[in-house]
């Protein structure tokens, strides 16, 4: 089998509906890498106040950098066979080195910062210069070739920021990170003779088999609450507050699973394989809000755990409930809209719930903080799940 699929050219290949054994094995990285994200932001509530928001900023500008890797290489393989020997090198070698740039995060913005920044360079250049090899005669090229002028581009200023250090740094991998952005929001666009840009090549996309890696993602994010709301209840053993805060990340868990698999947009519900699932254009910056605001609620309840007393403060108020607020937002435009589908006022309604009730919460002891937050949870899962059922009765087609 291998030799047959090894013998026909790259362009020639198509993605399969589902995820190879390799995709997962390349998501057991990023359990690591969550880990080490969810460890940064629960240093960011623990620094002094004035510094918060530039540590927060990194925090977020180290998420973004690593789901670029991760969402990138889940299109490749959701275009091309993830079964030929050669995307698999290129799959393994990816796989290595994002687990070189978790085991750097802790020191990125300071002696590591070189090492970060070469290592993220190699792979987001090193996968479009295999595409552009890989595909030549195939119309597919040209739009590798467009990825890999971007990535070069930010490659300088990434290098750059790694040598700089201390606040030239930041700028620079900002600036090399909103290249990055941009240029997958508007399918790496280049000017040619003429002024005119060259548009989408012939690069079709497996929908069903992108949708199954975006469920397993989730599904590795959402094992996050699980490892942090544990290990906090682990060490001190089980206390009243410890037990609430425990029982509330569970329901937390159990609420945010029944919502990303059957909240309804297109008509059917978000099943594990991915049948059914039309995503929309933003899919790629939605599940990005959806596995932050996992993180940030993993976080929370992980703080509420090991110190269950007062005083609450408002930072850690933001992360219980601003955590929700991301995944709701991020939940509710995964999907294309349909036109005879129930619209996502549940989900809309919920988020601005979670955002008025917030700055009442930081009067209220911390386990009762992160009880409500889980409360209101369960509540637009219940209110979501009924709001399905009236559009479906209105209209049997659903």
């Amino acid at each position: 089998m291998l030799t047959r699929i090894g013998s026909r050219g790259l362009g020639d290949s198509r993605s399969p509906n589902s995820a190879t054994v390799l995709e997962l094995l390349f998501d057991i990285v990023y359990v690591f890498a969550l880990a080490r994200l969810a460890g940064r932001v629960a240093d960011d509530l623990t620094i002094v106040r004035h510094t918060l928001l530039s540590e927060a900023g990194q925090t977020v500008l180290f998420f973004t950098a690593m789901w670029m890797i991760w969402s990138l290489n889940a299109l490749l393989a959701s275009t091309y066979d993830p079964r030929r020997p050669d995307l698999q090198a290129v799959l393994l070698a990816t796989m290595f080195g994002t687990l070189v740039l978790a085991v750097s995060l802790p020191q990125a913005f300071g002696q590591r910062g070189v090492v970060f920044a070469c290592t993220y360079v190699v792979i987001q250049v090193g996968r479009p210069l295999f595409l552009a090899f890989a595909l030549r005669g195939h119309p597919g090229q040209a739009f590798a070739v467009r990825m890999l002028a971007w990535h070069l581009a930010s490659g300088v200023l990434w290098i750059s920021g790694g040598i700089s250090g201390g606040l030239g740094r930041g700028i620079f991998w900002t600036l090399a990170l909103a290249i990055e952005l941009i240029g997958a929001a508007t399918a790496w666009p280049v000017p040619r003779p003429g002024g005119k840009r060259l548009g989408h090549t012939g690069v079709s996309v497996s929908q069903g088999h992108l949708a199954e890696r975006y469920n397993q993602f989730f599904m590795i994010a959402l094992a996050e609450v699980v490892l942090e709301a544990g290990a906090a209840v682990s060490f001190p053993g089980f206390s009243t507050e410890g037990t609430i805060a425990l029982v509330a990340s569970f329901v937390a868990v159990v609420s945010f699973w029944r919502i990303y698999f059957y909240h309804v947009r297109s008509g059917q519900a978000s099943t594990p394989s991915g049948e059914g699932v039309q995503l929309s254009r933003w899919a790629s910056y939605s599940l990005l809000l959806i596995v932050g605001g996992i993180i940030c609620t993993a976080v929370g309840f992980g703080q509420v755990i090991e110190d269950p007393h007062p005083p609450i403060d408002w930072a850690l108020v933001v992360i219980i409930f601003g955590g929700p607020v991301l995944f709701l937002i991020g939940r509710s435009t995964l999907e294309r809209a349909s036109r005879t589908a129930p619209r996502c006022r549940v989900l809309y309604l919920g988020a601005v719930a979670l955002v008025v009730v917030a700055p009442v919460m930081v009067l209220l002891p911390p386990v009762a903080v992160a009880a409500l937050a889980a409360v209101v949870l369960a509540g637009i899962a219940v209110f979501d799940q009924r709001a399905h059922q009236r559009g479906s009765e209105t209209n049997p087609t659903l």
